[in-house]
């Protein structure tokens, strides 16, 4: 049987180790955070995060440094976080594609792996193509998927939302993915480096990682899969306003480790929250982008989340993501 003096030792020793740890959580950050975001450079995940992240740095006092971990669906990268210790100096900059992975089968782990930061925006998708393709709008493709089966090459990175997001298209189109051919890449900028040397025919992209593609006329969106036509982009039309019923948007957020104290996470959150506040970024995303500011944290995301799964899994029950 333990004596007094071991068993009051022991209550020491946890008084002070909770001690140290309180402390270490009240000088949160005392380093730089590692922000992982799990795809190549160049694409909206990647620009998006770096340039909300370089103004939270101001106000956490350290530097939040972006490294990109692409490769296996996204996943490389929310593995490692999800590996990492929970102290708050490594966080995952993601999206849907962390339930998607899921659903798909690629891992066995989704949002509830992590603890959820901050929901920072929603981007919108733009299907493109490149200038001298015959397709030259959404309401196009079915005919030429028709007229041309088993030839017609769609990038995209499988397992992702833009995965996804081809099949709710074939959905709406009455198109038999039969007809039709999968290239897969890690991202999205490698999908668009293909469709320039036309290796490919289509993208589902965004405005951050395109727009200044279509302004050189190297490719062309074929609409916005968005309710209302994007303000700083007014003369592309929504896929509604082409007969194409779909639309879609990507939810770009912050994640940590699970077990991360939630005072660390509330630091890290409330940098962000000062960070998208302002001005000359809200523009950016906003109109250069083709983004929507949607700033979640705490319960409120969560709560978002879980929707977004449930949404996210009722709508792939019909999928093959194997295709």
């Amino acid at each position: 049987m333990p004596s007094k003096l071991t068993l009051t030792l022991a209550a020491v020793g946890i008084t002070a180790s909770m001690a140290i740890a309180s402390s270490a959580q009240a000088d949160y950050p005392e380093q730089d955070i590692r922000l992982i975001i799990p795809y190549g450079p160049g694409g909206a995940t990647d620009v998006i995060f770096r340039l909300v992240s370089q103004e939270a740095e101001k106000h956490l006092g350290v530097s939040i440094v972006p490294v990109n971990m692409a490769g296996a669906g996204a996943t490389i990268g929310s593995r490692s976080v999800k590996e990492a210790t929970a102290d708050g100096y490594t966080l995952l900059g993601s999206h849907d594609t962390i339930a998607l992975s899921k659903l798909a089968g690629t891992v066995d782990y989704s949002y509830d792996a992590f603890e959820p930061v901050a929901l920072l925006t929603q981007t919108v998708v733009v299907p493109i193509t490149y200038t001298d393709h015959p397709v030259e709008d959404a309401s196009d493709m079915q005919a030429y998927i028709r007229d041309n089966p088993g030839q017609v090459r769609f990038g995209m990175t499988p397992s992702s939302v833009d995965h996804f997001y081809w099949a709710r298209l074939f959905d709406v189109l009455d198109v038999d993915m039969d007809d039709i051919r999968f290239i897969g890449y890690q991202d999205t900028a490698e999908q668009i480096s293909a469709l320039m040397a036309e290796e490919i025919d289509f993208v589902n992209a965004d405005m951050p990682s395109s727009a200044s593609f279509f302004e050189e006329g190297i490719l062309k969106p074929l609409g916005v899969s968005h309710a209302e036509r994007l303000s700083n982009y007014a003369e592309i039309p929504t896929l509604q306003e082409l007969g194409v019923d779909l639309t879609s948007a990507t939810n770009r957020g912050i994640f940590a480790p699970k077990g991360t104290p939630q005072e660390v996470l509330d630091t890290v959150a409330d940098a962000y929250a000062k960070a998208i506040e302002n001005e000359a970024i809200q523009r950016r995303i906003e109109n250069e982008f083709g983004s929507v500011i949607h700033f979640l944290a705490g319960d409120e995301y969560r709560e978002f989340l879980a929707e977004n799964e449930a949404a996210l899994a009722a709508a792939a029950e019909n999928i093959d993501f194997q295709n």
